[in-house]
């Protein structure tokens, strides 16, 4: 049975409140929902999973499991499952010895353990290896075992700290596959810790991108990516090209005009904006077509990627806010009859409907569908 999870004003603090690592955080996690903690290292996120499973103590605010306070009840107490970065499984025990670790605890019967360890080993696809040692065992094998020993015991909550790090690329996007399929089949309400935005994208109902203790946004990955709250959100998921503009608002009108005087026509910025406004304009490296007029930039590095074309662009003089900053422009390999090489100079036109714009400090998003928490 999998709960809600309540976090309420929670803080986190070292060395009697010297350290302040999490100063105020509220959040809510959904039944049975798969929610991810997205930020760089040091950001709090899994400070905060230690915290929901007991490893750390709460400074303030509140932990609740479908309305109990869990603050003071121990980890061992929690009925929680955890997958560990490292797996931490037992090297001198077998695949099935493994996963029926935490039912032999339990005390129940052996034909309890048996039924329970068989069954989740076939959910995950490690029956066959049943009777093998982690060290026979793949790096992919070896998480599954770990996620099998972490579910079989029907945890309320299953914790997940960073668990696909250790693997290549391609078998990261496999496993990540098949613990968001396990997760939805067992109906578990999961909290997954990761610094990596596409595994985020892909395997999450809601994510919560953290920076410096704070929740910067939490949302749908689709909503967080096409509109996000602030700049550090724009550049911390995929990335984001940043140009320097001004608002040129008049008779109801709004543009967005950049440093050699083209113009871009907006229609749903929010109603506070003023003209002659100084703003952060984020383009996605997609989200530009070439054409005759608009941003002229010079091509410094083609590279195909299969699917895409990645080039490297440099901006014409202050169109960038930051010029020491990479901006990138991506075609389509299926769709472009075009292609462009170093040195070759084109113009780019950024789509209104989708780009981003932010306040000069680029704290806060000026579009109006921007959701910071939904």
């Amino acid at each position: 049975m999998s709960v809600r999870i309540d976090i309420e004003n929670v803080v986190k603090q070292y060395d009697n409140g010297k350290i302040t690592i999490i100063p105020d955080l509220t959040v809510h996690i959904k039944n049975g929902e798969f929610f991810t903690l997205l930020g760089p290292s040091g950001c709090g996120k899994t400070t905060l999973l230690r915290m929901i499973a007991g490893f750390n103590s709460v400074e303030g605010g509140k932990i609740k499991f479908d309305g109990q306070v869990i603050n003071n009840i121990p980890a061992n107490k929690r009925n929680i499952g955890m997958v560990f970065q490292d797996y931490a499984i037992f090297p001198h025990m077998t695949v099935k010895e493994n996963v029926a670790y935490g039912l032999k605890l339990r005390r129940l019967s052996k034909r309890e353990i048996a039924e329970k360890a068989d069954e989740i080993m076939k959910t995950v696809k490690i029956d066959q290896y049943q009777d093998r040692l982690p060290e026979k065992l793949s790096g992919g094998q070896r998480q599954r075992v770990a996620l099998a020993r972490a579910i079989v015991i029907r945890p309320n909550v299953l914790l997940m700290d960073e668990p696909l790090s250790n693997l290549d690329a391609k078998l990261r996007v496999d496993m990540r596959t098949v613990i968001k399929e396990i997760q939805q089949e067992v109906g578990i309400t999961t909290v997954y810790v990761t610094h990596d935005q596409e595994e985020a994208l892909a395997i999450s109902d809601r994510i919560a991108v953290m920076n410096g203790g704070v929740i910067q946004q939490m949302g749908r990955p689709r909503d967080i990516y096409s509109r996000p709250a602030n700049v550090f959100v724009s550049t911390f998921i995929g990335h984001s090209n940043l140009l320097g503009g001004k608002l040129h608002v008049e008779n109801g009108t709004c543009s967005v005009v950049f440093a050699n005087g083209f113009e871009v026509r907006m229609n749903n910025l929010v109603d506070s904006v003023t003209d002659g406004m100084e703003v952060i304009v984020a383009v996605r490296p997609e989200e530009f077509s070439v054409a005759q007029g608009g941003l002229e930039a010079e091509i410094h590095k083609a590279t195909f990627l299969g699917q895409n074309m990645n080039y490297q662009v440099r901006f014409a003089d202050h169109v960038s806010w930051n010029p020491e900053l990479v901006n990138e422009f991506v075609q389509d390999m299926g769709t472009a009859h075009t292609f462009y090489h170093e040195g070759d100079k084109i113009c780019l036109i950024p789509n209104a409907a989708k780009i981003n714009v932010f306040t000069k400090d680029g704290t806060a998003s000026l579009m109006k569908d921007v959701m910071k928490n939904e």
